[in-house]
């Protein structure tokens, strides 16, 4: 079996490669720019934009098995090439905001549902297996109040109160490694939590404890937090973030077992997530 990975300068797709390559599977390592990979010895890597479908045929070439990301743009183009180069199996990193209301109208969630239904149309025409993967809120979002923490500022938040299922990507990746190698995980859906349901500060005193470096929230108006962000969020991106962090706003979200069902472990906790990355908080 050879495996392509795409986006492997991710955080899961990089954890990936190294589960697959420590149990021996053939992997491939696909990036945008694979010249900045740093792929396990042994590992090949290829050039696969998933916004450049002109890379679709070469990446794929001898591929039996994918780990794909949710690039919507062009999708119909790289179903049409997994299928030419046989394929068998594909695994999709998607996002639980799929299983939403008016997810298809949510900018956050439609590409994820795009790539979703692209997949398992082409699963029920029987060009290969889809497995998607559904997890909730990454806690290395976290990473994003790094510059704040670490030059002891206070971390600006619309909405402090609200909840999320913060997962650890080694999690996700020890998955996505199973969703590859056992046909049991075959050709379904799975909904990914993290095993708490923590609100951002409740986030922020674990980062406080875990690293002994002070972490706190300053609450700031939503029109104020898109400002500040407005540079690098797009403002229906902004603008579906506060909806769902109002809508999460002092209320505990649900957790799944899929971790520990799938993996035989329970969910790493946020702790443990910010005991691997304290480095990042600390001044």
């Amino acid at each position: 079996m050879t495996v392509l990975v795409t986006g492997s300068r991710g955080r899961v797709a990089s954890t990936l490669l190294g589960l697959l390559h420590a149990a021996g599977v053939k992997t491939r390592a696909a990036s945008k720019n694979p010249a900045d990979l740093s792929p396990p010895d042994g590992v090949d890597t290829v050039r696969c934009d998933l916004a450049d479908p002109a890379d679709f045929p070469t990446a794929l070439d001898g591929v039996d098995s994918v780990f794909l990301y949710a690039e919507a743009s062009h999708i119909d183009a790289f179903v049409a090439d997994a299928r030419a180069a046989g394929v068998e199996h594909v695994v999709l990193l998607s996002s639980s905001s799929v299983l939403a209301p008016g997810a298809a109208d949510n900018p956050i969630a439609a590409s994820h549902l795009t790539v979703e239904r692209a997949l398992a149309a082409a699963a029920a025409d029987g060009a290969f297996e889809a497995t998607h993967l559904q997890p909730g809120a990454f806690a290395a979002n976290a990473l994003q109040w790094a510059p704040a923490i670490r030059s002891s500022r206070a971390v600006e938040l619309p909405y402090p109160g609200s909840h999320g299922d913060p997962i650890h990507e080694k999690d996700i990746a020890e998955v996505a490694f199973a969703a590859l190698t056992e046909p049991r995980l075959r050709g379904s859906s799975h909904l990914l939590t993290g095993p708490e349901s923590l609100d951002f500060t409740e986030q922020l005193a674990i980062v406080t404890e875990v690293t002994g470096h002070r972490a706190t929230a300053a609450a700031v108006s939503p029109a104020r937090w898109k400002e500040s962000v407005a540079p690098f969020v797009p403002e229906t991106f902004a603008d579906a973030l506060l909806s769902y962090w109002a809508s999460h706003d002092g209320r505990p979200v649900p957790l799944t077992r899929t971790v520990e069902e799938v993996t035989g472990h329970p969910a790493r906790t946020f702790a443990a997530w910010a005991a691997d990355h304290a480095d990042a908080f600390r001044p």
